[in-house]
């Protein structure tokens, strides 16, 4: 599924925060197809583009229009450190800035790649994202698990690119992975 990018116990992971144990067949070369879109979207010059679907994660036999789904775009950077947040949203401290609740995850990272010509002095902007995940509560663990599932195919999107260091990525997400403060709003004035 979704191209091998979930292995090992990552596959239980998948399982835990889809509620599927077997999935539909999907046709391969979305990451091909991923990756052409960011460098065109990248080589236009504008500070966002879009980007493109990596894979849904559909139940076999399933014919729910909801299923949980792994998406890439170029982000602006006005989007990282945006103030409000969605209802259980919480912050942490991954690549630009990760987001997770209870439904779905994200991850704002920048890419410097031989790939990208000028993201030396200009990075790409990429945000990966889940959304779709099986309801399991509102423990932080469910909430980890949406963004492991994200930070995989976010490493595997950064390989497959080229990206330098990873992406600052880690290889794993370790029990140091701190949890940040909301960001506030700016305070309304009354005039």
């Amino acid at each position: 599924m979704c191209e091998g990018v979930f292995a090992g116990d990552l596959e239980r992971t998948v399982e835990t925060v889809t509620g599927a144990t077997s999935f539909e067949r999907r046709p391969s070369g979305r990451m091909d197809r991923l990756i052409e879109a960011i460098e065109k979207g990248y080589s236009s010059g504008r500070s966002w583009a879009p980007g493109g679907e990596l894979c849904e994660m559909a139940a076999k036999g399933s014919r729910s229009k909801n299923e949980p789904v792994l998406r890439f775009h170029m982000y602006a950077p006005y989007d990282v450190n945006y103030p409000g947040s969605a209802v259980g949203e919480r912050r942490f401290s991954l690549g630009e800035e990760a987001v997770a609740n209870i439904r779905s995850a994200g991850i704002y990272f920048e890419c410097v790649s031989p790939r990208l010509d000028g993201s030396k002095s200009r990075p790409a902007r990429i945000y990966g994202g889940l959304s779709n995940a099986h309801y399991r509560g509102d423990a932080r663990e469910g909430l980890m698990d949406n963004l492991r599932v994200v930070h995989a195919a976010s490493l595997a999107l950064a390989d497959k690119l080229e990206c330098e260091g990873s992406a600052g990525l880690p290889e794993e997400l370790g029990p140091g992975l701190r949890e940040l403060p909301p960001v506030g709003r700016p305070a309304e004035i009354d005039s």
